[in-house]
């Protein structure tokens, strides 16, 4: 940044942490201890958004490329009250048996959610974790077991439920009826997002403990897509696609619908087109769940165009009565037959919150997404006050994550799921039932077998 942009950046900062102050001193009580494990990209949004909303105290923050590490220590040292710098660690385990943390928000890669996770909430702490719920069925299972257990509050940050015109759209429009009846509604993402490319294998950098890194997961020789961000690319870190992209839109829903366990899962694809790339993740791929009424359909595609340029990632609801299309931008409502259509945008709060454009320019806050984390992290300390549920409860995060888990799996099969959620078993399915637990690297322990 040039000299005036610094300036003004440190006034926003300056001022910011002066209104929390005022906010600590008028609640007259000590701020809940936070700790992060995971700093790269949504582990620094989460957090700063935890402190626009409430002057917490991150105490500890852990990641295994020490330049994140620090990088996320100077940035809480000067955004909280305190000006205190986190202690730092480079694993986990150590982090939490030396803090007593009130919060631990998890923002690592989807095949670190799990172990984390299930330690954070042994440790008597209540949880923010990223989607999906970990990589496999009964991982995830084994989360939401650990957070029952011990009694903690975990929000998993399928955050489209707290999106502030998402709330009113289903206000609005589902709540109010006037969909009609609703038997179908499709899913999709048509977002290029998948890597393409042949990344040379190297040596991780010096910064980054890659054994640390790899973890539960396959030892894969390293290339510059692994870390940072581009991990995706690979299903021995996640789900591709359907895990990324589809556990948003199906669980945005289920959630404005209603609707528990899907019956069957079926999906087809593959590596249709882009078949020179080092990923190995679907470019191409339909999956069919059948909630006993409503069928629910997600596509997506890494390549040609939208069928609908204005929603490329989007929830399509086709009611009796109209249609409801939902995004992360935007909603609008057709009245089948004419009649006033209603719509919505996502909200912007950079005039209530301007440290948001500090993050944008610096740390790739989405800021359509900004005001939803605000309203997901209040909804989270309402219910660690409560000792409710919050919105996006662990098991409705196991319930989404799980059903995009399964979607992978159905294709990889080539044939339909019947899943029994009363036992968490593929019905009359031996094969597939094996395929519910990924084997862990040693020495990890799945948490399912421990």
């Amino acid at each position: 940044m040039d000299r005036r942009t610094f300036m003004r950046s440190s006034a926003v900062v300056a001022s910011t942490a002066a209104a929390a102050s005022q906010a600590l001193a008028a609640q007259n009580a000590k701020p809940r201890r936070v700790g992060l494990i995971g700093a790269g990209w949504y582990g620094k949004c989460d957090t700063l958004q935890l402190l626009n909303v409430e002057p917490v105290e991150i105490v500890s923050v852990s990641d295994v490329d020490s330049n994140m590490l620090d990088e996320a220590a100077d940035l809480f040292a000067e955004r909280q009250v305190s000006k205190n710098r986190p202690k730092t660690y480079g694993d986990y385990r150590k982090q939490l048996a030396e803090n007593s943390h009130d919060i631990v928000i998890i923002g690592t890669p989807d095949h670190w959610h799990a172990l984390p996770m299930i330690a954070a909430v042994e440790s008597g702490a209540d949880v923010y974790v990223q989607k999906p719920t970990g990589v496999d069925t009964l991982e995830s299972k084994a989360m939401l077991d650990a957070a029952r257990r011990t009694g903690r509050v975990v929000q998993v940050g399928t955050q489209r439920r707290s999106t502030p015109h998402l709330l009113e759209a289903k206000e609005k429009i589902v709540d109010a009826g006037l969909l009609g009846d609703v038997a179908f509604a499709e899913v999709c993402c048509y977002y290029h997002m998948r890597a393409k490319g042949n990344p040379p294998n190297t040596q991780p950098p010096e910064n980054l403990n890659y054994e640390m890194w790899t973890g539960p997961a396959p030892m894969r020789p390293y290339n510059e897509w692994v870390h940072p961000r581009k991990w995706r690319a690979f299903m021995e870190y996640g789900n591709g696609i359907v895990g990324d992209m589809c556990v948003h839109m199906l669980d945005l829903v289920r959630w404005q619908l209603d609707l528990g366990w899907p019956k069957t899962v079926s999906s087809t694809g593959g590596i249709m087109v882009d078949k020179d790339s080092k990923s190995n993740i679907s470019d191409t791929q339909t999956a069919a769940f059948d909630f006993e009424g409503t069928d629910v359909v997600w596509t997506h595609r890494s390549w040609g165009s939208p069928p609908d340029p204005e929603y490329p990632w989007a929830a399509i609801l086709y009611g009796t009565k109209g249609t409801l299309k939902l995004s992360v931008q935007s909603y609008d409502f057709i009245p089948r037959g004419g009649g006033e259509k209603i719509s919505g945008k996502a909200v912007i709060e950079t005039d209530k919150y301007p440290t948001d454009l500090i993050d944008q320019e610096k740390w790739r806050l989405e800021l359509h997404v900004a005001s939803a984390i605000r309203q997901h992290m209040r909804d989270f300390l309402k219910a660690i006050d409560d000792r409710g549920r919050p919105i996006a409860d662990i098991e409705q995060g196991h319930i989404s994550s799980s059903s995009c888990f399964m979607a992978n799996l159905a294709m990889e099969l080539g044939r339909s799921l019947e899943f029994d959620p009363q036992t968490h078993t593929i019905v009359g399915d031996d094969e597939a039932n094996e395929k519910l637990t990924r084997p862990y690297r040693e020495p990890w322990q799945h948490p399912a077998k421990a």
